[in-house]
Order: structure tokens, then sequence, then C-alpha cells
């Protein structure tokens, strides 16, 4: 299964992370992923497994 939403797409990013050693300013390639859950939505009057991101589900609470 992708690391990736659902709902609204949403899929990890990259970006450097500065290590500061002394006067060095070193750089590690990482990624931050999204904070997936796990989800179950009615549809068609049956259940959906969705891995969804904590806002989408929080947005879903909302109703």
């Amino acid at each position: 299964m992708a690391r990736q939403c659902d709902i609204c797409g949403k899929k990890p990013i990259t970006g450097w992370n500065a290590q500061s050693v002394g006067m060095n300013r070193k750089r590690a390639l990482r990624r931050w992923l999204p904070n997936l859950q796990p989800l179950v939505v009615q549809r068609a009057g049956r259940p959906v497994r969705l891995q969804a991101c904590s806002r989408c589900r929080r947005t879903l609470q909302k109703g």
C-alpha cells in the first residue's frame, strides 16, 4: 500500500535536514511522511477501508 492519503492525495515530501556540526553546515537528505491512519467509512452501504491523513480524518468527523 502506498504512503498516500486516499482522500486528499498527500504524499511524502523530501528536503534537506540541517546537521549543525561546529562551523560546518552539513545537510542530510530526508523524507517527511504524512500521518496516515486507518479509517473505515460507509460507501453505498458497505464498509470501505482507507488510509487517511489526520487532517482529512478530523474533517470527516466534523460531518
